[in-house]
């Protein structure tokens, strides 16, 4: 391991400004909280420090380093009420030892981290990506406001690691503009793994006597799906698919309300190991962790960790950045541009979360390049990239294992991903830099064998491609600009059945009305008396979907049953009003596990919503719909008994003329041009108006970009004019 300069050869960063210097409050101020965090450092890691034979500073060695413009390093790291950051602290402190250590000086702050998990299916959600925004802010606003020169990050879940990113990006452009100050560099140590948990053997009798009970009450479809998600490592998203289950049983009288009360208890208390992490699912903390990777900002001592890392791979981590300083090119902003087009190729080879389109370009125009998800869909497109993780929850192939394999140098993590894409043929940018003072060719040079092929089937990362291709799509239409589609998370079979498919609308405004529909008993009948569902349009949707002429007369419940469980008769469910400006963009993440969950439903149907999902969602999930309700996008004009036609070829999504299709013709409209649908887009805006009371003032999403554009303050979103090319 290299060192950094030793302290009497000192770094000093160049620059035209030290606001310390010419500071003496700040000089009066903050070294007191150096002092104080290296004292805590040795007192809290005594072995670490006597190993170095280090000591506690005094305060004026600290002003004198400050004065003479050393390396100001601020470590940020998440809120410990998130699991993923309960285990920062020894870690900060190690930072805080290794960073003085080399000559610089260490600050220490902390940004909140809102937990999905814990917000999902509540008004949590709606707090949740605004969290990023603010988090952006916060972080811009500390990093500025204390003239920090870089950042050792311990990223954790969700929205924080996107959300770092772009406050020390934003501060990476204003310095550059400003002229007088260095540029911004940071490394990045993602949060551990958490592994998943199992469920216990009286849980799992319990179950098994719910699924058969259900079998014998003639609901044997609730009985398969039971046993299907049993097989599933337990976490959390499986956790929200028992609940889903669970009340289905409830309702239908194979349990009571103390029974399903029991069992989801005993299951919550099973899941997550008690020194927290990050979830092992393939969802959007991994994805941020393959993002982080990916854009070159982590070594690979730090990229994959299933506990806190030891001294020596945090030491890693502050010697790549020390030995970054007074190098531009190492700056966050230009890893940031250089490697773009590698994470969106990379972003698919993994069957990332479709989130990651939602972060990009955020990140992105923080950054002040002027990128859209067209500029994704543009990378994505030129090249089909190849599926290369085999991730799987029910086959014991999640990230913590991805992590073992890595420890046990089976596969070097982001380095074996760059190796394989190119080896494929993957046009990957390996001359673009990264954090390690090093480009991509430089650090696969020596890796012949990407993935340990002894692993078989047990590997995670896959040098045979698991399909041809593979990730998330975006999508146009007659009644909107874009969404996104995760191809990833959809089967092969359901990619060829929905292609060139129609669905019948079926509307919620808010996601409760959506899952009240997917528990039901009766959902078949409910489906059937959809306003505007009649004879002749279920006989016209069932002969377009190739389930031949049919006597729409003759239907019955039965056979609109079978005819949604060969998905003949498809529907899609639509949610709107769910976007940024309207209610936060909450994920909607338990219908689509419902959805995905109900083999009827799952066979048959998709989900719309202009909000999003989660991470780990599977299934015919379409989301981001831009415009968004709110603002008058087409989705909020849609109705119950609309015809929409997908096409996964074209990624078209199209509103038809009903009467049209009906009659054997199919045209493209759209409903915003149908004056008779604005008074019922008018109900709907004062209620989406009203729903927003829901939420607090200061998680109001105003003057936004829309969802292509990264959701940014208007005020970012104006200054993103730089080309990433």
């Amino acid at each position: 391991m290299s060192r950094p300069a030793a302290a009497n050869e000192p770094i000093i960063i160049n620059e035209k400004a030290n606001p310390y210097r010419d500071c003496i409050q700040g000089l009066a101020n903050q070294p007191i909280t150096v002092v104080h965090l290296l004292r805590d450092a040795i007192n809290e890691n005594p072995a670490v420090a006597r190993d170095r034979t280090f000591n506690v500073p005094e305060i004026h060695d600290v002003v004198g380093r400050l004065v003479e413009d050393r390396p100001r390093v601020a470590i940020i790291a998440g809120a410990p009420d998130h699991p993923a950051h309960l285990l920062d602290r020894p870690q900060a402190l190690m930072a805080a030892i290794r960073i003085w250590e080399a000559g610089g000086v260490p600050f220490l702050f902390h940004v909140p981290v809102i937990c999905d998990g814990t917000a999902q299916n509540n008004i949590g959600q709606s707090y949740s990506l605004v969290s990023r925004n603010n988090t952006a802010a916060a972080v811009n606003i500390t990093f500025e406001g204390h003239s920090y020169h870089a950042a050792y990050v311990i990223a954790g879940c969700d929205k924080s690691p996107a959300a770092v990113v772009a406050g020390l990006a934003a501060a990476d452009l204003a310095r550059a503009h400003r002229g007088d100050q260095a540029p911004v560099w940071a490394v990045f140590a993602p949060s551990h793994v958490l592994k998943g948990g199992e469920i216990p053997d009286g849980t799992r009798r319990l179950l098994d006597k719910i699924a058969a009970d259900a079998d014998h009450a003639g609901h044997d479809d609730l009985g398969g799906d039971i046993r299907e998600n049993m097989r599933y490592i337990l976490q959390c998203t499986s956790d929200e698919a028992f609940a889903g289950l669970l009340e289905r049983a409830r309702l239908i009288g194979v349990i009571d309300g103390a029974m399903e009360r029991r069992v989801l208890d005993e299951l919550a208390a099973a899941t997550c190991d008690s020194k927290g992490g990050i979830c092992a699912f393939n969802g959007t903390g991994n994805s941020s962790r393959t993002m982080l990777a990916a854009f070159g900002l982590t070594p690979p001592e730090l990229e994959l960790l299933t506990d806190v890392p030891p001294f020596a791979a945090v030491a890693a981590g502050i010697d790549a950045l020390f030995a970054a300083f007074n190098k531009p090119e190492y700056a966050i902003g230009n890893l940031l541009k250089r490697n773009f087009a590698n994470f969106v190729r990379i972003h698919n080879a993994t069957g990332s979360s479709s989130n990651m389109l939602l972060h990009l370009p955020f990140m992105m125009r923080y950054a002040g390049f002027d990128i859209t998800i067209d500029d994704y869909q543009d990378v994505r497109t030129k090249t089909p990239v190849p599926e290369i993780f085999a991730h799987s929850l029910t086959e014991n192939r999640d990230t913590f294992v991805l992590a073992q394999q890595m420890a046990e140098g089976k596969n070097r993590g982001m380095e074996s991903i760059y190796r394989v894409l190119s080896d494929l043929g993957v046009p990957m940018d390996l001359d673009a830099p990264t954090i390690l003072g090093k480009t991509w060719a430089e650090r696969i040079a020596n890796l012949d064998n990407p993935v340990d092929l002894s692993l078989g089937d047990k590997s995670v990362i896959r040098a045979t491609p698991v399909r041809a291709r593979s990730g998330v799509d975006v999508i146009t239409g007659s009644f909107f600009e874009n969404c996104a589609v995760k191809t990833s998370g959809m089967s092969d079979h359901l990619l060829n059945h929905f292609n060139d498919h129609v669905f019948i609308v079926r509307y919620y405004e808010n996601e409760h009305l959506c899952n009240a529909d997917f528990s039901a008993p009766d959902m078949v009948d409910r489906l059937m008396k959809t306003e505007g569902v009649d004879h002749d349009l279920i006989a016209a949707i069932v002969k377009r979907n190739g389930g031949g002429e049919i006597d729409g007369q003759d239907i019955d419940l039965a056979t609109s049953r079978d005819l949604l469980a060969q998905g003949h008769l498809s529907f899609a469910f639509v949610i709107g009003g769910q976007g940024p400006e309207a209610y936060g963009m909450p994920e909607m993440f338990s219908p689509s596990q419902n959805l995905r969950h109900h083999r009827i439903l799952e066979a048959s149907s998709m989900l719309i919503t202009d909000g999003r999902y989660s991470g780990v969602t599977k299934g015919a999930c379409i989301g981001h719909m831009v415009p968004e309700a709110f603002v008058g996008g087409g989705i909020g004009y849609l109705q119950n008994g609309d015809v929409l036609r997908l096409d996964l070829t074209r990624l078209t999504l199209d509103w038809l003329e009903r009467e049209a299709f009906i009659n054997g013709s199919e045209m493209c409209a759209n409903p915003v041009d149908r004056p008779e649908r604005q008074p019922l887009f008018a109900a709907r805006q004062t209620r989406m108006i009203n729903r927003q009371q829901d939420i607090a003032a200061s998680n109001v999403m105003d003057h936004v970009s829309n969802a292509a554009r990264g959701i940014v303050p208007g005020v970012v979103d104006r200054r993103a004019v730089k080309p990433w090319r």
